[in-house]
């Protein structure tokens, strides 16, 4: 089998440059080890960057979304007992982001490429990226039971953290940074109605909490936890009782309650691997880089990759250039730090840190409190959390 482009991993970065590429009229196959139920089976992120929004109208994906996504104007701060609203619309000149979950927005790129007769391999065993260094880089797996390789004339690796791709890389020729934060979020699913039209960041002396929703009636809640929790530790009588006491008394009176559905705790770390280009393989998404979900910037910067990695690509097919594919690794870079130092300053701003005592606690309510009344600070705020441009 050959195609031009070989997409490793079918989360949204893959397909998303999947789709891009396919809008473009260069072939590509996307192969991945799972199937598509556990794919869409995913809780992930929800909060889209203005461009993201823009980028899935381009690729053809973003007609439900409109319907059924939130758009959000801004969101608030809560600390020390008080609600300060950020107006997003108003800081940055009328730029805002949409809430529409992760999940569907797979689905949707999904159900497009089938429409598109594009081809999805899935279940596919020990997948492993080989001859990138070179002029003839192919892919391996096995399914089935049979073994079977994919020529190509690129490799881009869309495969998360843990997937092959940055593994294949030869160690000598990759540095990665990584920073571990000392807790997690314990995260909840559940039908009820948000406690806020907007999401609710707070910092508080037991710890940060999140309000946020996947739409009017469904709603996504955290708290920060030790690493040492585990899920059965917390009941949702526990972690209803725990999220009312990290929000201000208004908040918490409003908060609906009821059954999660789904509950689990996710570590949070800083990870960025430099360069994102090997001959012919690329890293793209969280292969490249994970951010912790503070700053709302993982799945957006998956889609700044696969906008980079596209337009490159199409200007290789379309204009014979290797210019664009050159730069690849240090355009995405260049935005994946800045989200990076935005991410690990709002997570560092709003958690309680184990060993870190009440001077730190003091400092985070100062820089909140210039944060808020500041308009210069909430501008730049604003600006990051709507999106650098790409």
């Amino acid at each position: 089998m050959r195609t031009k482009v070989a997409i490793i991993g079918s989360g949204p970065s893959g397909l998303l440059l999947g789709q891009l590429l396919t809008n473009a009229g260069i072939d590509n196959i996307i192969i991945d080890r799972v199937g598509k139920e556990h794919i869409l089976a995913r809780v992930r992120a929800g909060v889209l960057e203005e461009g993201m929004v823009g980028m899935l109208d381009r690729a053809g994906v973003g007609a439900r979304m409109h319907r059924e996504g939130l758009p959000h104007d801004g969101f608030s701060l809560a600390f020390d007992g008080r609600d300060h609203r950020i107006d997003l619309f108003d800081l940055t000149g009328g730029k805002r982001v949409m809430v529409y979950g992760q999940t569907e927005l797979t689905l949707d790129l999904i159900e497009r490429r089938e429409r598109d007769g594009g081809i999805t391999i899935h279940d596919a065993a020990n997948v492993t990226p080989a001859g990138f260094d070179g002029d003839s880089p192919y892919l391996t797996y096995d399914k089935d039971g049979v073994s079977h390789r994919i020529d190509c004339d690129f490799i881009a690796g869309c495969d998360g953290f843990h997937g092959a791709s940055r593994k294949a890389v030869p160690e000598a020729a990759i540095k990665t940074f990584e920073k571990v934060y000392p807790f997690g979020w314990l995260g909840i699913l559940a039908d009820v109605p948000p406690v806020n039209h907007e999401l609710i960041y707070a910092n508080h002396p037991r710890g940060f909490a999140l309000c946020s929703m996947r739409s009017n009636t469904r709603s996504r809640y955290y708290v920060q936890c030790s690493l040492d929790d585990t899920v059965d530790m917390w009941s949702d009588d526990r972690f209803w009782d725990e999220l009312r006491r990290r929000l201000p008394a208004h908040h918490a009176e409003a908060l609906v309650t009821g059954p999660s559905f789904e509950k689990s705790i996710a570590p949070l770390r800083s990870f960025v691997a430099e360069p994102m280009r090997f001959g012919k393989l690329f890293l793209c998404g969280d292969a490249a880089h994970i951010v912790p979900p503070t700053g709302a910037k993982g799945l957006n910067l998956a889609a700044s990759d696969a906008h980079y990695l596209s337009s490159a690509l199409r200007e290789f097919y379309d204009e014979k250039s290797s210019a664009g594919i050159d730069a690849y690794s240090a355009k995405a870079l260049a935005r994946v730090w800045k989200a990076v130092r935005f991410s690990w300053w709002m997570t560092s701003m709003l958690h309680r840190f184990p060993d870190e005592g009440e001077f730190a606690a003091r400092i985070q309510i100062a820089e909140l409190d210039y944060l808020v009344s500041s308009k210069a600070a909430s501008t730049s705020l604003s600006e990051n959390y709507v999106g650098l441009p790409f």
